[in-house]
C-alpha cells in the first residue's frame, strides 16, 4: 500500500500535464498512487493522460462537478497515510515532496503543510495567508496585487520564513488523511475558491496546526485551466465567496451581497 496519494483534478489541462506528471515521477521516491479526477474536459485531457500515463489512474467525471467534490472522490479512492492535493499547473521540484512528508513526520502538531510556491519567473506567491474576513481580504489582495511591483521584496521575505499560518494554498496541500477524514473532507458547497481555506479553519478547529514550509518550493503557472472559461471561472468565485461568509461571517452577507449587486457581480 502506497504510503502517500497524490490527487489531480483537471479541466482542460492538456498543455500542463504532462510536465506535472513527468516532475512527479522522476521527482517523488516515496511510496505513491497518482490518480488523476478530470471535471469534464474538453480538450482531450483525459484521453491523453490515458494513452500517454498508462501508470496514472484516470476517474473520468461525467460533468464539472468543482473542486471541492472532485478531490473528495479522489480521496475516497486512494489509500495512503498522506494525501497530496496538487494542480495540474505545477512542476514539483526533485525531493519536494518527499521533504513535504518528512515535514509532517517530524512535526506531530501539524496536519497539513504547504510550500513555497513560485512563479514561472521564479517570483514567489503569496501562497498562505490569515483566515477570511473582510479586513484580512482587503490585506491579502493589497499584497497579492503589490507581489507584482513595489511589494515584491516584501513578499519575498515572507515567503522565506517556515511557520504556522490559518491558511496554505490548495494547489499543493499535503495532509495526513485521518485530519481529512475527521472534518469529512472538503466542503463541497465550494465549486471553485476557498474550498483550502475552509478545509484549514476546519482542522484549526480540531486543535491542529497548518505549516507553511519554506524550504521547499514547486513551480505553479497559474490560471490556465480557469483562463479557458473565464465567466464561469468569475461566477464559481462569487459563489463560493458568499458560501464562505454564510458559513464563516454570516454577519457581514448583506455586506457582500449588496457589494456584488452594486458592481454587477451578482
Amino acid at each position: 500500500m502506497p504510503r502517500l496519494s497524490i490527487i489531480i483534478v483537471t479541466f482542460n489541462s492538456r498543455a500542463d500535464i504532462d510536465a506535472c506528471l513527468g516532475s512527479l515521477i522522476d521527482g517523488v521516491r516515496i511510496d505513491r498512487e497518482i490518480v488523476i479526477v478530470d471535471n469534464a474536459s474538453t480538450d482531450g485531457t483525459a484521453a491523453h493522460v490515458r494513452e500517454r500515463w498508462p501508470g496514472v489512474r484516470l476517474t473520468e467525471l461525467g460533468a464539472n462537478l468543482g473542486f471541492a467534490r472532485a478531490s473528495n472522490i479522489g480521496i475516497q479512492q486512494t489509500f495512503g497515510e498522506f494525501v497530496l492535493l496538487l494542480n495540474p499547473d505545477t512542476v514539483v521540484r526533485p525531493g519536494a515532496i518527499d521533504r513535504l512528508v518528512a515535514a509532517l513526520d517530524q512535526d506531530p502538531h501539524a496536519a497539513i503543510v504547504g510550500p513555497r510556491i513560485v512563479d514561472g519567473q521564479g517570483h514567489a506567491e503569496l501562497s498562505f495567508g490569515r483566515m477570511i474576513s473582510p479586513l484580512a481580504e482587503l490585506r491579502q489582495k493589497a499584497l497579492v496585487k503589490g507581489s507584482h511591483g513595489l511589494l515584491r521584496p516584501l513578499i519575498e521575505r515572507m515567503t522565506r520564513r517556515t511557520r504556522y499560518v490559518d491558511w496554505v494554498s490548495g494547489a499543493c496541500l499535503l495532509a495526513r488523511r485521518a485530519d481529512l477524514e475527521a472534518v469529512g473532507l472538503f466542503d463541497e458547497r465550494f465549486f471553485l475558491y476557498t474550498e483550502d481555506v475552509d478545509l484549514c479553519a476546519s482542522i484549526r478547529a480540531r486543535g491542529s496546526r497548518i505549516l507553511f514550509f519554506s524550504d521547499v518550493e514547486i513551480d505553479h503557472r497559474r490560471g490556465r485551466s480557469a483562463a479557458s472559461v473565464p465567466a464561469a471561472t468569475a461566477a464559481a468565485y462569487r459563489q463560493s465567496h458568499v458560501a464562505f461568509y454564510e458559513k464563516h461571517h454570516p454577519a457581514w452577507v448583506p455586506w457582500l451581497r449588496a457589494y456584488l449587486w452594486l458592481f454587477g457581480r451578482r
